[in-house]
């Protein structure tokens, strides 16, 4: 393997990982936690602000993406409203705190049931591993025992041929 392959093979393994630690959500949820519009999901997705994916005919929003939007969009907001001058209404400021928990809860979930699942394929496979060393060692006994019977069975082999040489030679001798 050269230092190219090495290189695409590392970045492959880093993407990969980086996608198995995101956590997805179905579009409509989000808009539920959120309280954005399709509208505006669709342009933060378009403006690179959320991370999505489609599958089977389904999208879905990467919830950490989603809470780092939904933070610049209150932000925004909380700027466009204190230099305007408009004092900010409590029920607000509490349901985007509730939304950003909601979606801080669901992100820790997601990272606690993967890394279980991490945990769980690990130890299957240190199994697989110790089951395959057995086998192997098994394997490596009968090799040997295999190789003992062989050399034993060329060695009686040996014999009769000396054997025979020395009956076929009195013989052959003997009707002369």
């Amino acid at each position: 393997m050269d230092k190219v392959d090495l290189n695409n093979t590392q970045s492959k393994k880093a993407l990969l990982e980086d996608e198995s630690i995101k956590t997805w959500m179905i579009v409509d949820e989000f808009i539920k936690l959120s309280g954005f519009s399709v509208e505006q999901i669709s342009t933060l997705i378009k403006q690179g602000d959320l991370n999505s994916k489609e599958e089977d005919g389904l999208v879905y929003i990467d919830v950490s993406s989603g809470t780092s939007a939904l933070i610049k969009g209150v932000e925004s907001t909380l700027v466009n409203l204190d230099v305007s001058g408009t004092s900010l209404d409590p029920i607000f400021v509490e349901k985007t705190i509730s939304t950003i928990l909601s979606l801080h809860e669901k992100v820790i979930s997601a990272k606690d049931e993967t890394i279980a699942a991490v945990k769980s394929e690990n130890e299957f496979l240190k199994e697989g591993l110790i089951s395959m060393q057995d086998i192997y060692d098994d394997d490596k006994k009968t090799l040997e025992l295999l190789r003992e019977e062989l050399k034993k069975a060329n060695e009686e082999v040996e014999f009769m041929k000396r054997k025979y040489k020395l009956m076929w030679g009195k013989i052959s001798n003997s009707t002369k």
